[in-house]
């Protein structure tokens, strides 16, 4: 037991601040890669990821909309090549993409993100994951607190139903959260590792494998 702790002990710190929305798709399919770079090097560093809200459209309705018709909207024509490309690089990751369902606000998402992260960093890790899956392959609305409270119970968030009743529980710290890492930033995934090295974009595993020797070094 000692060799073992004393092999912990040597092991360096990585410390990733990943700031994404919960609606971004490149966010998940950069999750799914940088968990495949932590599984390949989890015997090389100890890893303290926290997740930091942004939002893509901070006036998408609270109360939601199509899926497809927002993305025809906002991107036109376009849109339908651009759903043909996810589903594409979603199968790359052994997930399929879905675009059922209705999108809209996610600042609900980002508060129980937050809270989820006063409970553990791995708990907050695990919430997000279940966000995701629901969101991008199962067509849940991100903005259902019915959904967010069955992603909470999930992964064994305590108190979820009771903070998410009061809209203002977590709103400051998000929006303290909003000004801190994601004013200066121009899009999600955005990756700050052990403070210095920064990575955006969903990179591959073999990226952020580099990235780890480079901030540890």
């Amino acid at each position: 037991m000692a060799a073992a702790n004393s092999s912990n002990a040597e092991k360096k710190v990585v410390r990733v601040d990943i700031s994404s929305d919960t609606v971004c798709p490149w966010c998940f399919v950069g999750k799914k890669n940088l968990d495949k770079a932590i599984a390949a090097s989890n015997e090389k560093y100890n890893f303290q990821l926290r997740w930091h809200p942004f939002q893509l459209d901070s006036n998408a309705p609270k109360e939601g909309i199509d899926k497809k018709e927002y993305y025809i909207r906002k991107f036109g024509s376009r849109s339908e090549q651009m759903a043909a490309r996810m589903s594409e690089v979603f199968r790359n990751v052994g997930l399929e993409y879905s675009m059922s369902g209705l999108t809209g606000n996610t600042l609900d998402s980002h508060r129980l993100i937050y809270f989820a992260g006063q409970q553990g960093l791995e708990k907050q890790h695990a919430f997000v994951e279940e966000l995701c899956l629901g969101y991008f392959t199962q067509g849940k609305y991100i903005g259902d607190q019915k959904f967010l409270l069955e992603c909470a119970a999930k992964v064994g968030v305590e108190g979820a139903e009771d903070f998410l009743k009061n809209p203002n529980n977590g709103l400051k710290e998000v929006e303290d959260e909003l000004r801190t890492y994601s004013s200066n930033i121009g899009g999600v995934p955005y990756y700050v590792i052990n403070g210095n090295h920064k990575l955006s974009g969903a990179q591959p595993p073999e990226v952020f494998l580099r990235a780890f020797e480079v901030a540890t070094s």
